[in-house]
């Protein structure tokens, strides 16, 4: 970089003037200095997409936003001096922390979160509709986003002018509108409802008509937030198909989504922001299994928990429920197909041999499946006076990805009492996109 700047004293003090190489020069300087060659040449760097250098359609460098408080008159007053002399605001609710992210070219990513995680926020951010409060975004792309329901539509206007004003506003041409019109209303499919002023839509249709509108565009950059839910089941499937589509083509797409199998379907790499924070990112698998345990975990706090005996008080108490590979700090995991051994110890009162129940559920207490020892006529292996084992073995778990809780249970020798239960919690781990709890053995035929 030095020699650059040296190169470029020299011939604009002493040398001949040669614009040309200067301009180079000067070009060569930038790219150097941002580091973003393909920002710059995106079009001849294009064939080199598959390299590690590849083409950063969005940057976003340490974003946050905060939404000042505006209450009462001193706040509202207080938020204006902020605005005017371009201060952060003093109070406010942070709804996006020191978001770093990069999307290339022909990247499928999913982001995902709670209700009020942050995830509209930052796709406004993206497309320019609000200014972040710090940090920079930088986007190389042309955007087509579908961030709200009726967004760009003038609802007085029929469903005809609304699309022919959408496409110019993207960049399409009376000629090349007048191309595609019958492409656009045939993937619409709403009939002569057209001619009508888009007020009187439904949800639906204003989402088909929507749509229907980027696909005669063909953007670098698709981002959706949620609204394709509002759609029937057909013109579901027929955005999926679409968008499947358009990422073959090497299209780029942001979606919002609650539905991690759409998710896992369409993408390649999943965002899980939590509380306007980067939770988790990276591959799409990982990313949505996790999101999914947090919930199945945060589900089962919000509903009563179990009233469980223990201590010397329980009649047929456990004494130890163990799972192989378990550790103090974090629960273990399980691959897809592996074996799982349990052991279960009870405590005997009387020194009769009790039943042992073992069962899996998922986190939020849907059962998936138990067995009882007194149902198989299992007999426990007597340790000592008093205290009896179990010894399980699950042999090629076919669970699908995700979190469980393991339970034992103790009961009374004629197996009618329940006495105690412990529990622990494990992971499958995998990659598929098979959906329920459990992977039943199938074959296709012609």
């Amino acid at each position: 970089m030095a020699w650059f700047v040296a190169r470029l004293r020299e011939l604009l003090l002493f040398g001949e003037i040669n614009f040309g190489v200067t301009a180079l020069l000067i070009v060569l300087f930038i790219a150097i200095f941002t580091w973003d060659f393909f920002a710059l040449f995106p079009a001849f760097f294009r064939p080199f997409r598959g390299f590690p250098l590849m083409e950063a359609l969005v940057r976003i460098v340490d974003v946050s936003k905060i939404y000042p408080r505006v209450h009462k008159p001193r706040e509202r007053l207080q938020a204006f001096a902020s605005l005017l002399f371009g201060r952060e605001p003093a109070h406010g609710a942070e709804v996006l922390k020191n978001i770093n992210l990069d999307v290339v070219r022909g990247q499928s990513l999913g982001i995902i979160g709670e209700n009020g995680a942050g995830k509209s926020t930052l796709l406004k951010v993206l497309t320019g509709v609000i200014q972040p409060t710090r940090g920079r975004v930088m986007v190389h792309a042309n955007i087509a986003a579908m961030l709200e329901l009726g967004a760009g539509f003038q609802p007085d206007f029929s469903g005809m002018d609304n699309v022919r004003m959408k496409a110019s506003l993207m960049g399409l041409s009376n000629k090349e509108l007048n191309e595609r019109l019958d492409d656009i209303l045939e993937f619409a499919d709403i009939g002569e409802y057209i001619h009508e002023p888009v007020k009187h839509y439904s949800s639906g249709m204003v989402v088909r008509l929507g749509f229907a509108v980027i696909t005669a565009c063909r953007p670098d950059l698709l981002i959706t937030d949620e609204v394709l839910a509002v759609g029937d089941e057909s013109f579901q499937k027929k955005c999926i198909s679409w968008i499947q589509q358009f990422l073959e083509q090497g299209g780029t797409l942001l979606l919002v989504s609650h539905s991690m199998y759409v998710v896992q379907k369409l993408c390649q790499k999943a965002l899980w922001i939590h509380n306007g924070g980067i939770e988790k990112y990276g591959d799409v698998f990982p990313v949505t299994q996790a999101y999914l345990a947090w919930h199945e975990k945060r589900s089962a706090k919000e509903q009563e928990k179990r009233v469980q005996a223990t201590g010397d008080g329980a009649y047929y108490r456990i004494d130890k429920f163990t799972l192989a590979g378990a550790k103090d700090d974090s629960p273990p995991e399980f691959a897809m197909g592996e074996d799982i051994d349990i052991e279960l110890q009870i405590y005997s009162p009387d020194d009769r041999p009790p039943v042992g129940v073992v069962g899996v559920v998922r986190a939020d207490g849907t059962p998936v499946y138990g067995v009882i020892s007194d149902n198989e006529n299992i007999k426990p292996v007597k340790l000592s006076d008093n205290h009896y084992r179990f010894r399980l073995r699950f042999t090629n778990v076919d669970l699908l990805p995700g979190s469980y809780t393991l339970r034992g249970h103790s009961m009374d020798p004629e197996g009618v009492r329940l006495f105690d239960t412990c529990e622990t919690v494990f992971t499958i781990t995998g990659n598929t996109k098979e959906v329920g709890y459990i992977r039943l053995p199938h074959e296709w035929l012609d």
